[in-house]
């Protein structure tokens, strides 16, 4: 019988172990050692293999089989072996492991010490005719020194040229400000350039060789024109003494000391990764380095704590200023150590915890998180300052205005951008390689299907924003002319225009289409079948469409009272129901504001006949009473005159389209004439200029002879006509008999 698979195995690890024993009993005589082997690694070799034999036995758990009888009688088959097996050990506590590496790493802290100690030998060339460590370091030093002090000195020497440049590159200069901005981008850059020069030169004239000594200065030259690159982007922002050209919103003095603090960090950051490439070329052990990168950590965590807690009058200057454009700066800004000391601690022990456990991916991921944060802000900064510049040559906006421009627009949507970006590679970084939810296949078979969705709705968005854009000055219309007009007339004399009017309604109608479109294309995207979608909203409209007829009567009413053009925002009508200012509507309701106050919501389908009072032109009339002689000729020229003067006052001629003047006699009392004044101006405001007339009327007509009916006037034509009878009654009673005179009660006179 053939035998099991089990037992072959079995017998060829026998059969090998057999040849390892033999091989190591001979092993003594020299001519039986392989060629260019040494006796001890001969042995080694042989001791390495029976101990894995060994071990491959002990887990199949079976003897070597028996070798077959050499009779020829058919061998018995094998009597069946239980076969023990190990079970799989269990996962390692990952707690534990890291604690055991973070003690391999305590115990390596005095290696890295040791490995500092042999950066002398490194760097002294005097074996091979060169120079000594502090030779080395002094000239160095030397260099380094040149290079900043020559930056220092091209700076200086374009001071004056700097400072004209500064003058024109505030924001009110406009496109000339950008110009200017970039030219001390320029001189800036001068600077930087002599620092590569020197360092460059330096490094050709005296560290062209690769010892270590050489590469070590070539590293410490490129580190100090990193550091100078670095620090020039945050120039270029501060601007430590040119406030005219800060693009950031911080003072002189805060902005001098937040410029300083980074200098300093940036240039430890460098120096410590330069002793980090120099403890590398010194071999230093793995742990050993693990322990200098967890100093390094715990060095960062205390350089970005200091920096947070020295600079929160400079953050909060600074991400305020962002605030009024971007609402991520302003939360930033108004709770700065609140996010600023997490973010900073996450940084530092990210760094510990990557250094310990040997998963730099950890560090590298949350390192990357913090220079896309700093390049957002860097290009926040500047987007904002751009715009505050192109703005300011573009008509139509004021600082305190609320139309926004093309380039806020365009800046608008390339920040939304931007954004998308950013946070697509900081979800890769953590969601791929560091926790490892879905492998690079997944991710990028969900970022294909993504990327659409995401273009589609971006797409959306940018549409949007221009029809905000193409729509916000009717907006701002209705808006401005939307002031309550009470119903004796005062209130502004222009109201919304018809489309201001329907501009709410069409703005959310167009808001919903898009996001319903771009919402099932981004679905279709993903796979999604929209179709079941379509079919129930198709069902859930029309049951809504039988089951609400009083809305839809209201819906269907409001279109076709807005298609008539009935009313506008701002107009004061009369609906039956209620009167009041128009001050908005919805899809199904309108709401009037009474002149006393109060809000009246009524539904389109309940209005009925609408009279609209603020609609092209009103004709006020009044009439007013005057003597029965007074001069109706001198009358009527007064009044011509005080209308032509009105139509001169600078607040009243715009609205009158009509003068003031008499039109003539209404009626004539008993002791006055009647008098009807008339005058046609625009809607909105007709009693400030009725009251305006009678003022004059009041003041200039006594001076003219012309007086108002006085009430009193008929108590004394009574009185007369008492006095007479009681005149006649008296010569009556003296040639009549004797008679008791009657009691005449007089009229009492009406004050």
């Amino acid at each position: 019988m053939i035998p099991s698979m089990t037992a072959l195995r079995s017998l060829v690890l026998a059969l090998v172990l057999a040849l390892v024993s033999l091989t190591a009993g001979h092993a003594q005589a020299p001519a039986d050692l392989p060629p260019g082997m040494t006796q001890q690694q001969f042995d080694a070799l042989v001791e390495a293999i029976s101990k894995s034999v060994a071990e491959k036995l002990k887990v199949e758990g079976s003897a070597p089989a028996a070798a077959p009888a050499k009779s020829g009688k058919a061998a018995p088959a094998p009597a069946p072996k239980v076969i023990i097996t190990k079970l799989p050990a269990d996962k390692p506590d990952e707690f534990a492991v890291f604690l055991r590496q973070t003690g391999r790493v305590v115990m390596a802290l005095p290696e890295v010490g040791r490995r500092l100690a042999m950066l002398p030998g490194l760097i002294d060339a005097r074996p091979r005719g060169g120079a000594g460590p502090f030779a080395f370091l002094a000239l160095l030093g030397l260099i380094a020194a040149i290079a900043v002090t020559a930056e220092s000195i091209v700076r200086r020497i374009l001071t004056r040229l700097r400072d004209r440049l500064a003058v024109g590159s505030a924001p009110e200069m406009g496109l000339r400000s950008l110009v200017n901005l970039g030219g001390l981008v320029l001189l800036d850059g001068l600077g930087l350039f002599v620092v590569w020069v020197i360092c460059r030169g330096a490094a050709g004239a005296w560290f062209a060789t690769s010892d270590g000594h050489d590469r070590l200065a070539i590293a410490v030259l490129t580190g100090i024109f990193a550091w100078r690159l670095y620090v020039l982007a945050f120039r270029v922002v501060l601007r430590p003494g040119l406030p005219a050209a800060r693009l950031c919103a911080v003072n002189d003095e805060e902005a001098w000391g937040l410029y300083a603090r980074i200098e300093v960090i940036l240039l430890l950051i460098i120096l410590w990764r330069i002793l980090y490439q120099v403890l590398v070329a010194l071999e230093t052990p793995h742990d050993a380095l693990s322990a200098f990168q967890v100093l390094g950590g715990i060095v960062y965590l205390v350089a970005f704590i200091w920096l947070a807690f020295r600079s929160q009058v400079a953050a909060r200057q600074w991400f305020g200023g962002l605030g009024t454009v971007s609402r991520w700066a302003g939360l930033v800004g108004r709770h700065w150590l609140g996010i600023a000391l997490p973010f900073f601690v996450a940084l530092g022990a990210t760094q510990i915890y990557g250094a310990i456990s040997e998963r730099l991916n950890v560090s590298g991921a949350m390192l990357l998180t913090l220079i896309l944060v700093v390049a957002l802000l860097f290009f926040e900064t500047l987007l904002q300052a751009f715009v505050r510049r192109l703005d300011s040559q573009l008509p139509g906006r004021t600082p305190e205005g609320n139309v926004p421009k093309l380039p806020d627009v365009v800046a608008r949507c390339i920040r939304v951008a931007v954004l998308i970006g950013l946070a697509l590679t900081v979800a890769q970084t953590w969601i791929v390689d560091v926790l490892g939810l879905v492998n690079e296949g997944e991710w990028d078979q969900l970022t294909r299907s993504s990327r659409t969705a995401g273009v589609t709705l971006f797409m959306a968005f940018v549409l949007w924003e221009a029809f905000k854009y193409v729509t916000e000055p009717y907006m701002e219309r209705k808006t401005a002319g939307a002031s309550p007009v009470g119903g004796e007339g005062d209130g502004p004399a222009q109201s919304a225009s018809r489309l201001s009017t329907i501009m709410p309604l069409l703005r959310a109608t167009v808001a919903v289409v898009l996001a319903i479109v771009a919402t099932l294309i981004a679905l279709e995207d993903f796979g999604v079948n929209t179709v079941p979608l379509l079919a129930g909203a198709s069902v859930l409209g029309l049951a809504v469409s039988f089951g609400s007829q009083t809305l839809v009567r209201d819906i269907v009413s409001g279109i076709f009272y807005l298609t008539d053009d009935a009313f506008r925002v701002g107009e004061y009508i009369d609906c039956g129901r209620a009167k009041g200012t128009v001050e908005g509507f919805t899809l199904r309701s309108i709401k009037l504001r009474h002149q006393n106050g109060q809000v009246h919501t009524i539904p389109f389908g309940q209005l009925g006949q609408i009279t609209n009072f603020s609609r092209d032109w009103i004709t006020v009339k009044f009439n007013l009473r005057f003597a029965r002689d007074t001069d109706v000729e001198k009358l009527r020229k007064a009044a011509k005159k005080i209308g032509a003067d009105m139509m001169e006052m600078p607040e009243f001629k715009a609205d009158i389209l009509a003068p003031f003047k008499m039109q003539g006699i209404a009626d004539i009392a008993d002791n006055a004439l009647l008098c009807r004044f008339k005058f046609t101006v625009k809607p909105g405001n007709p009693a400030a200029i009725q009251r305006e007339a009678v003022k004059r009327m009041f003041r200039t007509f006594p001076e003219l002879g012309i007086e108002f009916a006085k009430e009193g006037a008929a108590v004394v034509v009574q009185q007369t006509m008492h006095h007479a009878a009681e005149v006649a009654a008296s010569e009556a009673a003296a040639a009549a008999p004797a008679v008791v005179p009657p009691v005449v009660v007089p009229e009492p006179v009406r004050a």
